[in-house]
Order: structure tokens, then sequence, then C-alpha cells
């Protein structure tokens, strides 16, 4: 999925895991600023920019986990999907991630009933096959945009620490 130049790009994943961790320290003082559970009345605690690292953060640790499936079943689909987080990546130069964002909200919306309905484990599991092209959105995200995403991500930040 990745543009040539970026596959031409040596990852290092050393890097990756630094940036992620950075990422992880930053939004852990939003987490602790909203009291550990973002709500209707803490939202506007934090600035659209710091909403927006947040929101990367959940897809790096609950896709990483178990895919944007798991991300809706926890409750995450409302807050990635029917938010301008897609847009706001793009603003900051993340277009194929935004661009996988766009395709996952719409599949999203499309079957949200089914993929936020409470279920058995068994159910749950099964909506892996169900929903194939939203795992595999997954995967994509796993296989060949977070590797980049990520340490761009966490430069954009540094680099524009006084929004964060």
């Amino acid at each position: 999925m990745r543009t040539d130049q970026h596959k031409q790009d040596k990852v290092d994943l050393s890097q990756i895991e630094t940036d992620s961790a950075f990422i992880h320290e930053r939004t852990d003082r939003y987490l602790e600023k909203i009291g550990g559970q973002l709500n209707a009345e803490n939202m506007e605690l934090l600035n659209v920019n710091q909403h927006t690292l947040l929101a990367y953060r959940i897809i790096l640790d609950e896709v990483m986990e178990g895919g944007f499936i798991q991300l809706i079943q926890n409750g995450w689909g409302p807050y990635i999907f029917n938010n301008p987080f897609a847009k706001i990546l793009r603003g900051w130069g993340e277009r194929e991630l935004a661009n996988l964002i766009f395709s996952a909200g719409n599949y999203y919306r499309k079957h949200q009933e089914e993929l936020e309905a409470d279920m058995s484990e068994e159910d749950f599991m099964a909506l892996y096959e169900a929903h194939e092209e939203l795992n595999d959105m997954g995967d994509d995200f796993l296989d060949d945009i977070q590797e980049f995403s990520t340490p761009s991500i966490a430069n954009y930040v540094k680099e524009h620490e006084d929004s964060f």
C-alpha cells in the first residue's frame, strides 16, 4: 500500500518501538487528565490534536491486539470513525492512514449494528470471518502502514509540541 518512496525506506523496528513508546507516554498524560475514561463530560479537556493522537494510540493498541473488529467491539467505533480523525491525519501528512480510516469507517457505518452488538465469545470470533474485508484492513494497517505512520506521527508531535 505504501508509495514507492516509503517502500524503499528501511524500517527501523527499534525506532518504531521508541516512537510507539513516545506516543503511549504522551497519551498516558491525556488519560490521566481525563481520569482514565473518555466520556462526554471530559471530551473538552483535550484539544483536537490531543484527541487525534489519543485516537491513534487506541488504533495502535486495539488493532495490534484484535483488529478493527476488536476496536469496534470495545466501543471505540464512534470515537474513531464518527469524528474528524481521518481528516486531521490527512492534514498531518498521513494520507495513506487517513484513506484506510475513511475506508474502515465506511465499512463500519454500513455494518455498525452487527459489529457493535453484544455477543458471545463464539459470535465475536465469527465476526472475523463474516467481516473479512474489515479484518484485512487491520492487516493492512499492521503490515503496510503503521511502521511508517508511527514514526511520522511521533515526529509531527515533536515538531508541533505546543499543540500537544
